[in-house]
C-alpha cells in the first residue's frame, strides 16, 4: 500500500510542476511582466499551496487564467499599456519589413 501512496504522491508532485512551469511561462508572456514580477506571483501561489496543502490547479484553477490575473494583479496598469503598444508598433515593423522583402524578392 505504501508502494500506491509514493506512485500517487509522485504522480500529484509531477502535476504541480508542470502547472506551476506553465503558470511561469505564461506570466512571463504578459505584457509589463519582468522577472520580478513572476517572481513574486510564483511565491504567493507557492505560500499559499504550502499553507493550505492544496493542489495549484485546486486553488487557482487553470495556470493560464491565473497568469493573466497575476498579472493584472501585480503589473501597474501603464507599464503593461505602454509594453502593449510597443509590441503593437513592433508588429507593425515586421510587418513592413516583411512585405518590403517580398516586394524587393529578398
Amino acid at each position: 500500500m505504501a508502494k500506491k501512496d509514493q506512485t500517487t504522491d509522485a504522480a500529484r508532485e509531477k502535476d504541480r510542476e508542470k502547472w506551476m512551469a506553465r503558470f511561469q511561462v505564461r506570466l512571463a508572456m504578459q505584457p509589463g511582466v519582468d522577472r520580478a514580477v513572476v517572481l513574486q506571483a510564483v511565491k504567493d501561489v507557492t505560500a499559499h499551496c504550502a499553507d493550505t496543502g492544496e493542489h495549484p490547479r485546486t486553488a487557482f484553477g487553470d495556470p493560464d487564467a491565473c497568469a493573466v490575473q497575476a498579472a493584472a494583479r501585480l503589473v501597474p496598469a501603464d507599464r503593461a499599456a505602454r509594453e502593449r503598444r510597443h509590441d503593437a508598433v513592433m508588429d507593425a515593423l515586421g510587418s513592413v519589413l516583411k512585405r518590403a522583402g517580398d516586394v524587393a524578392g529578398l
